[in-house]
């Protein structure tokens, strides 16, 4: 499967999840609105991943490694309140970031082998 495919869903994971975190909240916080402006901005980039934009990669795969890290507080908060619905909600945003950035690690390894058998 193509990184920009990859990342398409991922970003709308985070979006519909995050959508579905805010409004199915008795008090909806606006950090539950973190997941959805992440996932537009992810949405924005396709079009330089699907062309070979390097920046647009590493912008890609750093916003998702930081959006996986930023979702481990609510995670253990979600197992320690005994919220099922939150644990699932926010372990397949995890899991969908971590396929991700597995993706793009490959993409880039790949394309670092391709250049150096280039240059050689």
């Amino acid at each position: 499967m193509k990184v920009y495919l990859v990342s398409m869903m991922n970003a709308f994971v985070l979006m519909i999840l995050g959508l579905w975190s805010f409004i199915g909240s008795e008090t909806p916080s606006l950090t539950a609105l973190i997941p959805i402006m992440t996932g537009a901005f992810l949405l924005s980039l396709i079009h330089g991943l699907r062309y070979g934009s390097k920046p647009a990669a590493n912008i890609s795969m750093i916003l998702t490694s930081l959006i996986l890290i930023a979702m481990i507080v609510p995670f253990i908060s979600a197992l320690s309140h005994n919220d099922s619905v939150s644990v699932y909600r926010i372990g397949f945003m995890m899991v969908s970031c971590s396929i991700a950035i597995g993706f793009f690690v490959k993409r880039m390894i790949k394309v670092r082998k391709r250049s150096v058998k280039i240059k050689s």
